[in-house]
């Protein structure tokens, strides 16, 4: 069975507006992406996030977006590869900043939102997100989606001294390319608590998940990508943190 890492995104909240539970569910977590202002989160709640990750031992990555605060990060934009190069840079070195100044530093980088998509689509995009780490910090991971063939970012990575941490995701269907299935359609998003354990249990253990053509789909699996923006979805990061610390012990 793989240690899977739990990963959150974590401290986007902005202003007086708040989002997410995080103080409930960073118990919980290994791994906390924070927002780093670009599409959530400010000066303010980026150094509360940090202290609390830092209280709970919990390893901290910096979370950049594409500059939208009004939709969240999730639209995409017509941005040139040296232009996501350099936001990142921007970004990375905002939160490592604060986390220095909490006796800490940045553990790793996952993009956010539709960069995250557009990266996985365009390979210039992801070749542009590796410079920057590459640029600021090679010893930093990268998690990126896993696919059915992780062989040509994998092959970046390499090429760039990249260390990449694979993402899977316990709530959500796959497809026969292991990309996930859009929000628009029924069942892409799993709710019974039962089904989303079941699903990271499956992952943990390197078992093959069912896409949504009927295939068999295999996942490399180094961190798992949990939500915290409600109680429901907080008991089950603690559902699927017991299920997996049960295998283990």
């Amino acid at each position: 069975m793989n240690a899977l890492l739990l990963n959150c995104d974590i401290g986007e909240s902005f202003g007086a507006w708040t989002m997410g539970m995080d103080a409930e569910v960073m118990p919980f977590i290994d791994c906390a992406n924070i927002a780093c202002g670009f599409h959530a989160s400010d000066p303010q709640v980026m150094r509360r996030t940090v202290a609390l990750a830092t209280q709970h031992d919990v390893q901290i990555g910096a979370h950049p977006a594409y500059p939208d605060l009004a939709g969240f990060g999730r639209r995409s934009m017509d941005c040139s590869p040296k232009e996501v190069e350099n936001m990142l840079l921007y970004q990375i070195g905002a939160l490592d900043g604060i986390c220095r100044a909490e006796g800490t530093r940045v553990r790793y980088v996952k993009p956010h939102g539709a960069l995250y998509n557009d990266m996985m689509r365009k390979p210039e995009l992801l070749r542009a997100v590796m410079t920057a780490i590459v640029s600021y910090a090679p010893s930093l991971p990268l998690t990126l989606m896993s696919t059915r063939d992780n062989s040509a970012s994998q092959t970046m990575a390499d090429e760039l001294g990249i260390t990449l941490w694979f993402e899977v995701f316990a709530d959500r269907a796959y497809d026969a390319s292991g990309m996930l299935v859009s929000r628009a359609l029924p069942g892409a998003v799993h709710h019974d608590a039962n089904t989303v354990a079941a699903q990271a249990l499956s992952l943990a253990k390197g078992e093959p998940l069912i896409a949504s053509d009927g295939s068999a789909l295999v996942l490399r699996a180094d961190t798992l990508c949990v939500h915290g923006d409600n109680a429901g979805s907080v008991a089950a990061v603690q559902r699927i943190r017991q299920t997996l610390e049960s295998l283990a012990g």
